[in-house]
């Protein structure tokens, strides 16, 4: 499958500070103080061309910045990071990682150059002890993270680490572990998944780039996963193995659907979940974006 042809054209689809210090957050429990609770956000990036294009979804991004405060830091889980084992970014500046192949050279020369957080990779560690985490020196930002996040902080000027997908944990796994970095939310730390929930590009409908759900079984997935995040219903999305055919061609593979368990996690009782960006491509690929807070 031409995996860059579909990219290239899923991006090209037309319109239809400084940081502030954080050397507090080594014991972030004591003496930085709380703010108000950040918001949690799933991004569905979809083609790295993202980056650099102007598309409905990239001004997407840009919106929804501007209508939540502004973070301290910010955490991703992407789709693009799978380990053995649990870890977390902990160097002072994470490389922007080209992940990549066969784009232009203009997506190759981005550079994303925030800064990264030893003190909240520390404290990421700290608060996760169902599992040991390990602090890396080695990833960065691949473009599952710094894609996204260009459009929402273009100044680079918040600190970002990432947070690994453990590829041998159960999805329940996954969602119990993100529940013990709830904290991170009161201390100005955004939490960001980044992935796509429907995400088959073995069954694109070249013929139907610009066409929402050529196939009977995205449409009824798609709608499925929608319903269940608008009422909160989250079992069925973490048990997403045990939903039919429809949700096995879906979710093909599950490193891009398991940042969204991470953000639903977060999900406070007295919280909504909204949806923006929400549109399928090709068939079967969908950029739908949740945020969640209070109304």
């Amino acid at each position: 499958m031409d995996r860059k042809r579909f990219l290239t054209a899923l991006a090209a689809i037309p319109l239809a500070g400084t940081a502030m210090k954080l050397s507090g957050l080594s014991t972030i429990t004591d003496p930085l103080p709380k703010t108000e609770r950040m918001p949690v956000l799933f991004l569905g990036h979809g083609s790295p061309m993202n980056a650099i294009v102007e598309n409905e979804f990239v001004q997407g991004f840009r919106k929804v910045a501007t209508e939540i405060p502004k973070p301290r830091a910010i955490l991703v889980v992407s789709a693009h990071w799978e380990t053995r084992g649990t870890q977390v970014t902990a160097m002072k500046n994470p490389p922007t990682i080209h992940d990549f192949a066969g784009f232009p050279q203009a997506l190759f020369d981005v550079r994303y150059p925030a800064p990264g957080s030893p003190e909240l990779a520390a404290e990421t560690k700290r608060l996760i002890t169902s599992t040991p985490v390990g602090l890396d020196q080695s990833w960065g930002l691949d473009h599952g993270a710094w894609s996204v996040v260009k459009h929402l902080y273009p100044n680079a000027d918040v600190p970002v680490i990432q947070m690994s997908i453990d590829h041998s944990l159960a999805p329940e796994r996954h969602y119990a572990l993100a529940k013990e970095i709830a904290a991170l939310r009161d201390k100005g730390v955004l939490v960001i998944g980044s992935g796509n929930m429907v995400h088959n590009l073995g069954m694109l409908a070249w013929d139907k780039l610009n066409e929402p759900y050529a196939f009977d079984w995205a449409q009824e997935a798609g709608d499925k996963m929608r319903r269940a995040i608008i009422n909160g219903e989250h079992t069925p999305l973490i048990n997403f193995h045990a939903q039919g055919r429809a949700f096995d061609l879906a979710i093909n593979s599950g490193e891009h659907f398991l940042p969204l368990l991470y953000t639903l996690a977060l999900q406070n009782r007295d919280e909504q979940a909204t949806l923006f960006n929400d549109k399928a491509l090709a068939g079967s690929l969908t950029m739908t974006a949740v945020r969640i807070g209070k109304a």
